[in-house]
């Protein structure tokens, strides 16, 4: 595993998540769709702290925002793989460096959370009409996209920096 877990301050960072999914703030929202924060926490963080650390992350981001919610669809089992995946990713190939990979990653990490999201739905009858699901499934991979060159780069440069000292 990585460095990352080691340090409290970084963990807890992971608390800004369910925060921002309840406060929701309206100037970052395109059609009323707020943006993944999940994907947008997780991504940086698996990236520097490797695959293990980035499923058990990302397990316990899911929890979390599940507990959140009330309804039958679940986000644990995406954040999970999102978790691993990127961190294979951060561990295997080159380090991530470039602003779009880092949108393209997040827009992609979104897209696969909101279309299992949905089929979850659909699968219990509890989705909403198709081109509605579909708008909001677009707007979100939209924001989360937009906002992830800028969210993620930062998180990135601080916890290349923490795991560099660390390490």
């Amino acid at each position: 595993m990585g460095v990352l877990h080691r340090q409290r301050w970084c963990g807890l960072t992971g608390l800004a998540v369910p925060l921002l999914t309840l406060a929701s703030p309206g100037f970052l929202k395109i059609a009323g769709v707020a943006p993944s924060w999940a994907v947008l926490w997780l991504l940086p963080w698996a990236l520097v702290d490797g695959p293990a650390s980035g499923a058990v992350a990302g397990l316990a981001l899911g929890l979390v925002l599940d507990s959140l919610h009330l309804g039958g669809a679940s986000q644990v089992p995406v954040l999970l793989f999102l978790g691993w995946w990127w961190g294979r990713i951060g561990r295997r190939g080159a380090p991530i460096e470039r602003s779009f990979n880092l949108g393209l990653l997040a827009l992609l990490g979104s897209a696969l959370l909101g279309g299992t999201l949905m089929v979850q739905l659909q699968w219990q009858g509890a989705m909403p009409a198709l081109p509605v699901a579909i708008q909001i499934l677009v707007a979100q991979c939209l924001i989360t996209g937009l906002l992830a060159p800028v969210l993620c780069s930062l998180q990135l440069l601080r916890w290349r920096q923490v795991a560099s000292l660390r390490g």
